[in-house]
C-alpha cells in the first residue's frame, strides 16, 4: 500500500500534524492487510508526526535506519535513532544507501558521498551495520521500470546486497522473538 495510490500522480502530500496522524491511522486500521508476518513501513527521515504515530498505534518490533555516508545524513539518522530509543523501539541496524558508485562500463568504484559513514556511526552508537546498497545504474533503471533489481536480476551483486540486508533484518527479528 502506498500513499501514492490515494492521490493524483503529481499531487504533493503537504500534510502536518493531525492530517498525518489521521492518514496513518486510517492506513493501519482500514486497509485489509490480511494475515501478516511482518508489516514494513517506509517512512521519511525525521522525528516527526509520522514516526510517532506509528510507534503509538502499533507494536513496532524494530526500526531499520537508512543513511548515505555523508555526515549531514548521519546526523539525521542519529536523531532518528534517539527518537526510536526514547519511545522504546529497538534499532535493528543501519543500512548505508548509495555507499559507492559503480561505473556500469568499467566497474570502477567511486565514493561520491563519502566512505564508511555507517561504520563510523556503528562504532559511535553500537548500531549494527546491516549492509550497503551501491549507487548503481541498474538499481535505478529497474526500480523506475517497476521491476526492482531483486526480481529483474535476482542473481546480480545489487540484488545480493538487498537480500543480505533483508536476511540481517529477519535474523534480528527472529533473535528478538527467541527463535534463533
Amino acid at each position: 500500500m502506498s500513499m501514492g495510490f490515494l492521490i493524483e500522480k503529481n499531487a504533493p502530500v503537504v500534510w502536518r500534524g493531525l492530517m498525518v496522524t489521521s492518514a496513518i491511522q486510517q492506513l493501519l486500521r482500514d486497509v485489509a492487510w490480511g494475515e501478516l508476518d511482518y508489516l514494513v513501513v517506509d517512512m521519511p527521515p525525521g522525528t516527526g508526526d509520522a514516526q510517532l504515530t506509528i510507534c503509538q498505534n502499533i507494536p513496532v518490533a524494530g526500526a531499520v535506519m537508512v543513511t548515505t555516508p555523508q555526515d549531514i545524513a548521519l546526523l539525521d539518522v542519529r536523531k532518528g535513532a534517539e527518537m526510536f530509543l526514547k519511545v522504546k523501539v529497538p534499532i535493528l541496524g543501519v543500512v548505508q544507501n548509495m555507499s559507492v558508485f559503480e561505473c556500469p562500463n568499467c566497474g570502477h568504484q567511486t565514493h561520491i558521498f563519502g566512505e564508511n559513514g555507517a561504520k563510523r556511526l556503528s562504532k559511535e552508537t553500537d548500531i549494527e551495520v546491516l549492509g550497503d546498497v551501491p549507487l548503481h545504474l541498474s538499481i535505478r533503471e529497474t526500480s523506475d521500470s517497476g521491476h526492482p533489481i531483486c526480481i529483474s536480476a535476482p542473481r546480480s551483486q545489487q540484488a545480493n546486497a538487498y537480500r543480505h540486508i533483508a536476511q540481517g533484518v529477519l535474523n534480528k527479528l527472529l533473535m528478538k522473538q527467541g527463535v534463533v
